[in-house]
This record gives C-alpha cells, sequence and structure tokens, in this order.
C-alpha cells in the first residue's frame, strides 16, 4: 500500500489511479464478472476524490465530521473496493474475494457491510436523491462537511435525479458536489441512442447549478475543479467529467459491448499491457510537467 499524504502531486495520483486499474482488471477477470468499462472512466475521479479532496477516516469511518461519497453508480462497486483498500478502509487482499460466496465485496457495495460505503446504490437514479438529503442535514447541523455524488451518464435519463437538481438547487446547497462520469455509454448502447440528454452543461445551468466541465482522466482538473477554491457560495456544483469507458484499454476504449464484459485469457494479457504501458506514459509524462493519465 503507498503510503500517501493527504495532499498529493497530481502525477501520484495519476500514477495510483493507473496501479487502482490493473487490480481491478485483475479482480474481474478472477471473479469472471464485473462492470469493467465504466469501473475504468470512473477510476480517475474516485482516486481524486478519496487521496485528495474528501476528509475521511479510515479510523472511524463513521466520523460525523467526514465527507460524505456516494457512487451512486453503483454497478461499478469494484472501481470503489479498489480505492477503499487502497485506503486502508479494508485489506488489498479481501478485493480478490469479489464475488465469491460469504463475501462482504458484492455487485453493488452495501453500507451494512463494509466501511466507507456511506449508501446501498445500484438501483441507478437513487445516490443523488440521498446525497441531496445528506447535504441538508449537514446545513440543518451547521456542520461544515460536504457531500459528494457520483453519478454515470446514462443514470442522468432517471426522473428522480431531476427532482433532486431541482431540491439542491432550491436549498441553495452549496455544499454538495455532483460528479458526473460522462462517458457517453450505457449499458446495451450509446447514450445519445438511448434517450439523449446531452448536452448536460445548459440543463444544471438552467436549474441554477454551478457548473464545470473538465476533463475526467486529468487529475489536476478534477482535483482543482473539487476543491474548495471552486465554490460558489449558494450554489449546488456539477462537474462534468469527459471520460471513457474502457479507459487505459486499448481494446475496450470507447466501445459499448464492454460495460459488462469480461476479458479471456488473451485480453486479460493485452488490457494489462496497456495498463502498464499507459503507468509509464504518465511517468514520462510527470517527469515532463503534464499531469494527465
Amino acid at each position: 500500500m503507498h503510503n500517501y499524504s493527504e495532499r498529493n502531486q497530481p502525477s501520484d495520483l495519476a500514477d495510483l489511479a493507473q496501479e487502482l486499474r490493473q487490480r481491478d482488471l485483475d479482480a474481474v477477470y478472477n471473479a469472471g464478472a464485473g462492470h469493467i468499462g465504466g469501473e475504468m472512466s470512473v477510476m480517475d475521479i474516485l482516486t481524486a476524490l478519496y487521496f485528495d479532496i474528501a476528509k475521511v477516516n479510515t479510523e472511524n469511518p463513521l466520523d460525523p465530521n467526514r465527507d460524505r461519497i456516494i457512487l451512486s453508480k453503483g454497478h461499478a462497486a469494484l472501481a470503489l473496493y479498489v480505492v477503499l483498500a487502497e485506503k486502508g478502509f479494508l485489506s488489498n487482499n479481501e478485493v480478490s474475494t469479489f464475488l465469491q460466496p460469504g463475501s462482504r465485496l458484492s455487485g453493488h457495495p452495501d453500507c451494512t457491510k463494509i466501511p466507507g460505503v456511506e449508501t446501498n446504490t445500484g438501483p441507478l437514479g437513487h445516490g443523488l436523491p440521498v446525497g441531496v438529503g445528506m447535504a441538508i442535514a449537514a446545513k440543518l447541523d451547521s456542520a461544515e462537511w460536504r457531500t459528494f455524488v457520483v453519478v454515470g451518464d446514462g443514470e442522468l435519463q432517471e426522473g428522480s435525479n431531476w427532482e433532486a437538481v431541482m431540491a439542491a438547487s432550491h436549498h441553495g446547497l452549496d455544499n454538495l458536489v455532483l460528479i458526473v462520469d460522462h462517458n457517453r455509454l450505457q449499458q446495451g448502447a450509446r447514450l445519445e441512442d438511448t434517450n439523449n440528454i446531452m448536452p448536460l452543461a445548459p440543463k444544471f445551468v438552467a436549474f441554477e447549478w454551478d457548473v464545470e466541465e473538465i476533463n475526467g482522466h486529468n487529475i489536476a482538473e478534477i482535483c482543482e475543479s473539487l476543491s474548495m477554491a471552486r465554490r460558489v457560495t449558494g450554489k449546488p456544483k456539477c462537474v462534468i467529467a469527459k471520460t471513457n469507458k474502457g479507459q487505459g484499454i486499448r481494446y475496450m476504449t470507447d466501445r459499448v459491448e464492454w460495460h459488462h464484459k469480461v476479458p479471456n485469457r488473451q485480453q486479460y494479457i493485452d488490457a494489462l499491457d496497456d495498463l502498464k504501458m499507459a503507468t509509464r506514459v504518465t511517468l514520462k509524462n510527470a517527469r515532463k510537467g503534464k499531469m494527465t493519465t
């Protein structure tokens, strides 16, 4: 396990995100199941949240002053598990039990079993409404902690999200941050071919949210956008992170079929080679002062 400080150089975090992608790949291959495409797309976001932005306490996961992080796209649970393990909420060895009989690590995160998981997610459209409730609770208590909700872009086709969007704006929840993993794909089809809700930014602006569009695979951009310095008083924030499904794996990138598919032996080897190569590129770019994954 890396001994990362609470504040890290973006190049360190980009390197870590690539390592976590490799662990995710291993677990999917060994389990014979998983949502690997969306796990690859969200990994940089989760790495930035847990290792730079959010205040979380591995010694006391229910610390009342902690920030709350909700992975609403719960089918990408494995990405969350490898991040929680690296952070210290569970052991890295436990990740290998993913989907095994009796394992705590099921296909969707369970807050009754896994420390660091704030709420059970999986039925899409639930995470943001829960996050709005948490943010309102913080306001009522005059508490300083923030709530971060990570959703998939296909998930925004759920009407419950837009009710939550209206409520967040009405209550001026500037302690709430919504991060959209905008990889443009969903199960079985592209977003634009299913229920085209793009462009996203004007819709959130219309609901009086503070909106930023960023490269969701650039750790420096992610961290800057989520920092307290970018908070706008009286407005909830939406960060639209432009990502690629299957990020880092050439044959998987931006391919619909890798929403829920398992690599065969040769594909596993090829994917591992791609991720290792991407790690070397990340380190090379870091030496040049570039901070992208």
